[in-house]
């Protein structure tokens, strides 16, 4: 899901942040006011970590905090507290917390961020912020001839072998990668760094295409609209009406919905499984708190909450579970075998170790109010199979049973349904349901990080090719793997400069 364990989350800084003003009033001095910056060293590398405080007319202090060297500029803080000489405040985008002690001469605040696990960091007083610095542009191994499927393999060959060698894949990384291609209807699947082509793997944040489809077949099977309030599917006095727009499913599924990043009530008692003991209970208590209220205007925010709390309405309005919703609407339809939430026996024994940021065994990630937002774990086969139905809806399902609304006879019109873009994500980028758009080259996307995998799968329909990278290493605070080698395969295609894949 592009979550980290311990860093500040890029994401989240993609949003602009209203600044605070003080009506004009002269600010009342505070002793913490000013610009702060340290440096949180981490299981993934060090991060220069800058705290921007400022006091009203009244002295109330406000913040917002900086991860300088990802970029995630402007992240509010809530709950700024200074008594004596101890402060404090809360980070609810990343659910981080930092506390400790101003010191005597009022240039050093010494004390611990806390973010699932507590690690010290130190900020010093400065006379300036200091400003992200320019990303590295990516390098590119030349263009050559589009690719056809059957030449893919040598090409890959070729082009990971820096990476094999000393690059993600080398052996003391303990990296390992399925790919799967499907090129005008040949589908091919081959792995690297030690993984078995039926590996199974956890996908992350892939899982949400999932979600929006379930959802695109509830609305052809005439069970729910896309524009229902999101109220009306929880359980009878969830949370209040609002007076004005609220919340629709629609709205969850295109990340429209003003819904934060997270709940602030995601409080782990297991950082290396964070979402296990996140239930619905803690979810319809957050969701009453805050509200369904969808403001006038909103603007593209990722949100696991959101997709979160769609799953979970989804299943509430059918009374099953996501992982039978799944099977019922999706996976069986499809006949994808191996994509489950919960792994029977046999696929334990095919589960591929992830591994973190330093190359250590991770430990699988159990979501359960989240489930919607990334559960899911599947083999390159099955997701082969996914995407292709993506790229043929008219060819989905296996038959209506003499049934018109039944999940395979309506997979076609669904699929057709979760393609259809709605509004901007980015830039040349729209977003459809889950799925994103690339207007340049009309290929959708999604791709999915945990504390062990990263993945990635496109599909194309006017090129009609597609592809999936399943890697078994989390996301790297440069990015993901298995993002630059499925941009890498989706260039090679299409005959165009290739991200280079041995950095």
């Amino acid at each position: 899901m592009h979550v980290s364990r311990w860093l500040l989350l890029l994401v989240a800084g993609l949003m602009p942040v209203a600044q605070a003003g003080n009506g004009g009033q002269e600010a009342k001095a505070s002793p913490v006011q000013g610009v702060w910056l340290g440096t949180l060293t981490t299981p993934g590398g060090s991060l220069r970590i800058q705290v921007h405080v400022k006091s009203d007319a009244s002295g109330k202090l406000t913040c917002e905090i900086d991860s300088v060297d990802q970029g995630a500029m402007g992240n509010p803080c809530e709950n700024v507290r200074l008594e004596g000489n101890k402060f404090s405040f809360d980070v609810p985008v990343v659910h981080g917390n930092w506390s400790g002690t101003l010191s005597d001469d009022g240039n050093e605040l010494n004390g611990t961020w806390t973010q699932g696990g507590g690690l010290p960091l130190v900020l010093k007083r400065q006379a300036a912020p200091v400003a992200p610095e320019k990303p590295k542009p990516p390098k590119y191994d030349p263009a050559m001839a589009p690719v056809s499927g059957e030449q893919i393999k040598t090409v890959l060959d070729r082009d990971l072998a820096d990476a094999l060698k000393s690059g993600p894949l080398s052996p003391e990384t303990h990296g390992a990668v399925v790919v799967g291609i499907i090129d005008h209807g040949k589908r091919q699947i081959f792995a690297y760094g030690g993984a078995k082509e039926d590996a199974i793997f956890e996908i992350g944040s892939i899982s949400k295409t999932f979600t929006g489809l379930i959802l695109a077949q509830m609305v052809e099977q005439h069970k729910v609209t896309l524009d229902q309030p999101v109220r009306e599917l929880l359980p009878q006095g969830t949370v209040a009406k609002p007076s004005g727009r609220e919340i629709t499913l629609v709205d969850l599924a295109t990340q429209h919905s003003g819904l934060p990043r997270m709940p602030d009530n995601f409080q782990p008692t297991n950082r290396d499984d964070p979402y296990a003991d996140y239930g619905s209970k803690n979810l319809y208590e957050y969701v009453a708190k805050h509200g369904v209220s969808r403001p006038e205007q909103t603007t593209f925010e990722y949100s696991n909450l959101g997709f979160g709390l769609l799953g979970q309405a989804l299943s509430s309005r059918e009374a099953v579970s996501y992982p039978e919703l799944l099977q019922r609407e999706v996976t069986g339809p499809l006949g994808m075998n191996d994509t489950v939430v919960n792994l029977s026996a046999e696929q334990k024994s095919r589960f591929e170790q992830g591994h973190d940021a330093q190359h250590r065994e991770a430990h699988p990630w159990n979501l359960d109010a989240f489930a919607g937002a990334g559960a899911i774990r599947s083999t390159a086969s099955d997701m082969l199979k996914y995407l292709e139905a993506q790229l043929h809806p008219d060819r989905a399902g296996r038959g209506s049973g003499g049934n018109s609304d039944s999940p395979s006879a309506t997979m076609g019109r669904a699929i057709e349904l979760s393609h259809e873009l709605r509004s901007e994500a980015f830039p040349g980028m729209r977003v459809a349901l889950a799925w994103l758009y690339i207007e340049e080259t009309g290929t959708y996307w999604h791709n999915g990080g945990t504390g062990g995998f990263n993945t990635y799968a496109f599909f194309n329909p006017k090129q009609d090719c597609a592809a999936v990278v399943l890697f078994n290493t989390t996301v790297l605070s440069n990015g993901g793997f298995a993002d630059r080698l499925g941009q890498h395969i989706a260039q090679r295609l299409s005959g165009k400069p290739a991200v280079t894949l041995g950095d």
